[in-house]
């Protein structure tokens, strides 16, 4: 029998965008679907602000991200210009860029796309030895 690792990989639907995207603004926050599938390149999730709500500034992880902003309106702070979120904008964020979302009076809902992070796998220290 084949273990999963061996089982190619096939095209399918994973979400429809369309109906998550429709729930904006009714209390959902945070990371509310996450890309699942074992062995892949890809991270991807869809992450909604509440109305008004905000993600602090920060500096990005170490890698691009690909924003597309799918329901609500909102602001991305930058440390060099503040840009207007609405739906359909497709939006680039350099590898540690500084940014801060603002959602607007509806919510905000984008879904992000970015090369898989290692996860960081710690080996059990070596056994101590007595002199």
């Amino acid at each position: 029998m084949p273990s999963p690792e061996d089982t190619p990989a096939v095209p399918r639907i994973l979400a429809r965008t369309d109906q998550l995207a429709a729930t904006a603004g009714e209390g959902e926050t945070g990371a509310i679907w996450k890309l699942q599938e074992g062995h892949r390149d890809l991270d991807s999730n869809i992450i909604a602000l509440a109305p008004e709500g905000t993600i602090d500034a920060h500096t990005g992880p170490d890698l691009d991200v690909l924003i597309h902003v799918l329901a609500g309106s909102g602001q991305l702070a930058t440390d060099l210009d503040t840009l207007e979120l609405t739906p359909g904008a497709l939006v680039w964020l350099p590898r540690r860029s500084r940014r801060q979302f603002t959602a607007g009076p509806d919510g905000l809902r984008y879904l992000t796309v970015h090369q898989r992070r290692q996860s960081l796998v710690l080996d059990a220290p070596p056994p101590r030895t007595t002199p």
